[in-house]
């Protein structure tokens, strides 16, 4: 039986074929590596809970596409209906740093009016040796799309549950703030059965200092 959760969160993970999307997730879901991997094809599923902050666990529905524009039509149909995105590039592999504009703006367009919160992934950190991409040209990208930017190794387990945690925070922050909300036929974000009531910051603090109602609140 699954555990009760507040919230589900669909993410999905963008970037060119061989970045190492499903090693991302294999050592995020099932906390395994292996240098062997087969290229996905279409679109795979994986899941895990995350305790955002005492009594909210938020599941997390997280979405494996293929990178090679053969592909491309099928993983443009899960776009529309993910709430979060992995951007991620191979540090080893310059063309794959140079492709991640190309991978924001079709994504971007796609979701419109609606927007995705994103995260920059630099991954493979552990083969600095061989690294194309320095940390200040991926921190300026980062900058000009207005998102995180965290560099990761599945291999050596460096940084990956920091990166899913801190794209799940911001998500949940964004619902606080009423900036995302659930919607009907969208899938980006659902409501569990014990899915906490969530205030604007404005709202809080009229809550907090409201004079209380007399009588019984059972």
């Amino acid at each position: 039986m699954d555990i009760l959760w507040q919230y589900q969160f669909r993410i999905i993970l963008l970037g060119d074929s061989t970045v190492g999307k499903s090693s991302l997730l294999k050592r995020f879901t099932d906390g395994i590596y292996s240098d062997v991997a087969d290229p996905t094809v279409g679109v795979d599923f994986y899941a895990r809970s995350l305790d955002i902050e005492p009594g909210v666990k938020i599941k997390l529905q997280l979405w494996d596409t293929a990178g090679q524009e053969r592909f491309r039509s099928i993983t443009t149909s899960y776009y529309r209906n993910s709430v979060g995105g992995l951007l991620v590039f191979d540090l080893t592999i310059r063309k794959t740093f140079d492709h991640v504009r190309e991978w924001h703006k079709e994504v971007s367009e796609h979701i419109l009016p609606h927007h995705m919160v994103y995260i920059l992934i630099g991954h493979k950190s552990d083969l600095n040796k061989d690294r194309k991409v320095s940390r200040d040209e991926a921190e300026d990208l980062a900058a000009e799309l207005g998102i995180r930017y965290v560099e990761t190794s599945a291999k050596c387990n460096i940084n990956v549950d920091r990166a899913f945690e801190l794209l799940t925070k911001d998500i949940y922050e964004l619902m606080k703030m009423g900036e995302i909300v659930t919607r009907d036929g969208w899938d980006g974000v659902k409501s569990g059965l014990t899915a906490k009531v969530l205030y604007p910051a404005d709202d809080e603090e009229e809550l907090a200092t409201a004079v209380p109602e007399r009588g019984c609140h059972c």
